[in-house]
């Protein structure tokens, strides 16, 4: 090959670099075969081969070629070939973790470019500024570049990349849309299919960060679909999102796609990339409760960013390492050092708001440890600043104080704060998740509440937390005269944690009585012992005696305290944490007992609230579907539909079933449920086009009166805090269904279908579904079904029941 062909050649397999990497990569390895090859043939070649190597994922390889493609440049005195490389080079050393020594290579670069690749040269530049933090700067180099790179589709392309990036982390979401768009719609004309799928990839992020979870999901699967083959890349696209979940204190979400992110990274090499996925990963792993992952990581993280020269970032694992201390042994002064110390760097490093996070949390630990001058200095400093951390340390300072009510009133105000926040998100999780930057604020407040060894006060209070994470918009308790009068000869039992203790109070037409119960821990073992006692009984795989004995001893910790408070009496349970996984109905004292479990006394109330149903006027609408694979699904819902005559049967598929609920008065689904505990509204039923989700439901303005799952696990809910269970049956109840019946463990598909049975017939003849379900289970002996929400309160069904059974039934 002549010299001028060669360098052709080169330049050629340069240009299919983006397009088609692994022929490109063939084509530069032809031109470096002769011996004799130019110096500026082999520079160009070897530039070809680093960016169809960076195409492919393998970023040492591209920063080995490159290094390669300088050297021979510098040797046959070739200074704009050598700064076309170093140009390359800026990107590749930045996604390698070198940001700072990106942006040196880029100074050594522009004096012998052209103002075209000054502009390239800015749109790279914008990869390490991004990498450093520094989007305003970022977004400015690629304002300056776009204008100058019209007639180069892939750079403008990748500028408007780069600035979509940016504007999103400025929180400038329109203007990054517009970008992204713009982005992808050039990318797919001029066919660069791995920018396009960057495009697409990155607007998960830009959903997740604007607060729009559903669509974030949703773009997430499209992008996944479309970066397959990129692995590096599908990879940084994780990431990105899960940065987003967990600034939306969605830790479990995001720990899911790191988990997936840092092999992957790890294979390709990228470090940059890699060290604030760890760092991501450690804040994860410390949130969702497992602070020796969490040292382990933010340790290996923290090492990572400061060979790098991310001087910004190591404050932020010191502190999670710090955090992880604190879960895992003893508070000493040692540590109570460190904790200022970090404090300190935070703020030098412009994290302001972990620096006061962790302030509080110091103070805290000065308080336990007896140094009251520290907790003094550091309560005083942050009191005279704003937000929730000011709001919770002038109410311990009025608390140590002696001044009680005014700390109560700090804890309402600050709870105010929150709600106004968390009310404007519609998605229940992200409203929930929201509202958890205020936990440990109400958890102050709930402390302060049990100190005063009232019923009514710790009742309000939780009301009043409960009431923020359910999207009220206000921190209300309801009113005890209003609750007692609608419970008429029931009672409410509420339980709350205070820390790991576990309280309850019991309201009665005589009484609110406060209990302390013991150890939460303790609870929450025994519920999950008994759940597994129920699967393997009902797979007919275990022994009754196991669950009736886990039965018994929930029963002496949870309602034993309150026997003789609660009697006999129908029971409104609202639980807390674990026990929203309870089947309530199969412990001892609940066996012929009407039982309702809500989120809160207030949710309670509001379900009862609604237009009561009179004898005569039983004429509402039902619907009925059978999902796939259930051998007796056809057979439960021939079954619903002869008891309730002009019941509609739906096709079982996702739009003909959502469009069905809205404005039913009663649904019926039969079909194979799956409970996501780290997603909860990922948890769904299985219809004949896929899984119906609870994500689904969310835009559903007119749900039903009364749902029916008759799947497996479909009543269960996580509660990421107290007054929010996410999960199915939860998604129906906070857009407004008055009740649910669902079950919470696995039960054998005759079984339910002899349940189904005899509750549908009571149902029909005006029985509330309450105690339609606890007849029903009493006379079946089938226990996991659980009446969610208000259940005492006939339905509509679309037949006429007498006046004297729907009198017999107390409403």
């Amino acid at each position: 090959m002549v010299p001028d062909e060669a360098v052709t050649a080169a330049e050629r397999a340069l240009e299919m670099s983006g397009s088609d990497p692994a022929r490109a990569a063939e084509l530069a390895r032809e031109v470096l075969r002769p011996a004799a090859v130019s110096g500026e043939a082999a520079t160009v070649a070897h530039r070809a081969l680093a960016l169809a190597a960076r195409e492919l994922g393998d970023l040492p390889l591209a920063e080995s070629h490159l290094h390669r493609a300088v050297g021979i440049a510098l040797s046959a005195g070739l200074r704009r070939r050598a700064a076309q490389a170093r140009l390359s080079l800026v990107h590749v050393s930045a996604e390698l973790g070198r940001p700072a020594q990106a942006l040196t290579v880029a100074a050594a670069a522009e004096p012998y470019l052209d103002p075209a690749e000054v502009a390239k040269l800015g749109v790279h530049r914008a990869v390490a500024l991004a990498r450093l933090g520094r989007y305003a700067e970022a977004a400015e180099q690629c304002d300056r570049a776009i204008g100058l790179l019209e007639d180069d589709p892939r750079f403008l392309a990748g500028a408007l990349l780069n600035r979509g990036l940016a504007r999103a982390f400025l929180g400038e979401f329109e203007a990054a849309e517009a970008d992204l768009t713009r982005c992808a719609e050039l990318a797919g004309r001029a066919g660069l299919d791995h920018v396009l799928a960057l495009a697409e990839g990155n607007l998960p992020f830009l959903a997740a960060r604007r607060g729009d979870l559903p669509a974030a999901f949703a773009a997430y699967r499209r992008a996944e679909n479309s970066l397959f083959g990129y692995p590096e890349r599908l990879a940084t696209m994780r990431c990105d999102l899960a940065e987003a979940l967990v600034a939306a204190h969605l830790p479990g979400e995001a720990r899911v796609l790191l988990d997936l992110a840092v092999p992957e990274l790890t294979a390709a090499g990228a470090q940059g990339a890699l060290a604030e996925a760890l760092l991501l990963l450690a804040r994860a792993e410390l949130r969702t409760g497992e602070p020796h992952r969490a040292l382990r990581t933010a340790e290996r993280a923290g090492a990572a960013l400061a060979a790098q020269g991310h001087a910004v970032l190591v404050p932020l694992t010191t502190e999670i390492v710090l955090r992880a201390r604190l879960a895992l042994g003893p508070q000493d002064r040692e540590l109570l050092t460190e904790l200022l110390s970090c404090a300190d760097d935070l703020d030098a490093a412009g994290h302001a708001e972990v620096s006061g996070e962790l302030r509080l949390t110091t103070a805290e630990v000065a308080l336990l440890i007896g140094d009251r001058a520290v907790a003094d200095g550091q309560l005083d400093r942050l009191a005279r600043g704003p937000g929730l951390v000011s709001r919770h340390a002038s109410a311990l300072r009025r608390e140590l104080a002696g001044d009680r009510r005014g700390a109560f009133a700090e804890v309402r105000a600050g709870l105010a704060e929150v709600a106004a926040r968390a009310v404007t998100a519609e998605d229940p999780r992200v409203r929930a998740h929201a509202a958890r930057a205020g936990e440990p604020l109400a958890g102050f407040g709930l402390t302060l509440a049990l100190r005063t060894g009232r019923g009514r006060t710790l009742l309000a209070w939780a009301e009043r937390w409960r009431a923020v994470a359910g999207g009220s918009g206000r921190p209300l308790a309801p009113d005890v005269e209003e609750l007692r009068a609608a419970l008429g000869d029931a009672a409410l039992v509420e339980f709350a944690r205070n820390g790991d203790e576990l309280v309850a109070v019991a309201v009665t037409p005589e009484r609110v009585a406060l209990r302390r119960l013991g150890s939460f821990s303790a609870v929450a073992e025994a519920v999950v012992r008994l759940r597994y006692g129920l699967r393997r009984a009902h797979l007919r795989d275990g022994s009754a005696a196991c669950v009736a004995g886990e039965a018994a001893l929930l029963e002496r910790l949870l309602l034993g305290p309150l026997a003789r408070i609660v009697g006999d009496r129908a029971l409104v349970v609202v639980p807390t944490g674990a026990l929203h996984t309870l089947p309530w109905p199969v412990l001892p004292s609940n066996s012929g007992r009407r039982v309702s479990v809500a989120s809160s006394a207030a949710a309670w109330l509001a379900g009862g609230r609604g237009r009561a149903v009179r004898p005569g006027r039983m004429t509402g609408r039902v619907v009925v579907a059978a999902g796939p694979g259930l051998r007796h699904a056809e057979a439960e819902v021939e079954m619903v539909a002869a008891r309730h005559p002009g019941a509609e049967r739906v096709a079982a598929l996702r739009p003909e079933v959502v469009a069905a609920l809205r404005g039913a008065d009663v649904a019926h689904l039969a079909a194979h449920g799956t409970f996501c505990s780290r997603s909860p509204l990922l948890s769904g039923i299985d219809l004949e086009d896929g899984r119906l989700m609870a994500y689904d439901l969310l835009r559903l303005r007119t749900p039903p009166g009364l749902v029916v799952l008759s799947a497996c696990d479909a009543g269960m809910a996580h509660a990421p805090a107290d007054g929010a269970p996410l999960g199915l049956a939860g998604a129906f109840l906070s857009l407004g269904t008055r009740c649910v019946v669902a079950s919470l463990v696995p039960v054998r598909d005759e079984e339910t279908l002899d349940l189904m049975t005899v509750f549908h017939e009571l149902l029909a003849v005006g029985h509330c579904p309450a105690q339609a379900l606890t007849t029903a289970n009493a006379k079946t002996g089938v226990a996991g079904f659980v009446c969610l929400g208000y259940g005492d309160q006939p339905v509509a069904t679309g037949r006429e029941g007498s006046a004297t059974q729907l009198d017999q039934e107390p409403t």
